[in-house]
């Protein structure tokens, strides 16, 4: 899932909390998809519809200091909801109050569960 826009009020700047900007989630979940090829059946896999409404709900609700919890926030999430292997997750800031020309400043995590065993 890529590129996906909500706008939110994480930052560290009280202007950041208050006016809020754009923030830009990459994610990829990472499960085995060979009996949703199979079987045709939305339930063997992952609704990414219902991925993109809970990092919606995390990039929208309440503001964060940083985009590294952002990203925690997300992660954990996904892994309590979905039944994948791993998850990474991006979130990219575009327009970080940092003076100077660039595309975003961003940050990747990628995180397993913890204890449980996939194939």
């Amino acid at each position: 899932m890529k590129d996906m826009e909500f706008y939110g009020y994480h930052g560290v700047l009280p202007e950041e909390n208050r006016l809020g900007q754009k923030f830009i989630i990459d994610l990829s979940m990472y499960l085995s998809l060979n009996k949703a090829g199979k079987s045709d059946d939305r339930a063997d896999t992952v609704s990414y519809a219902d991925a993109f409404y809970l990092v919606r709900e995390i990039v929208e609700g309440y503001p964060r200091n940083l985009i590294e919890t952002v990203a925690e926030d997300i992660a954990t999430a996904i892994l309590q909801h979905f039944t994948v292997c791993r998850v990474t997750v991006r979130v990219k800031k575009p327009a970080a109050p940092v003076p100077g020309h660039f595309g975003s400043m961003a940050v990747e995590i990628s995180r397993e569960p913890v204890g449980i065993k996939h194939e």
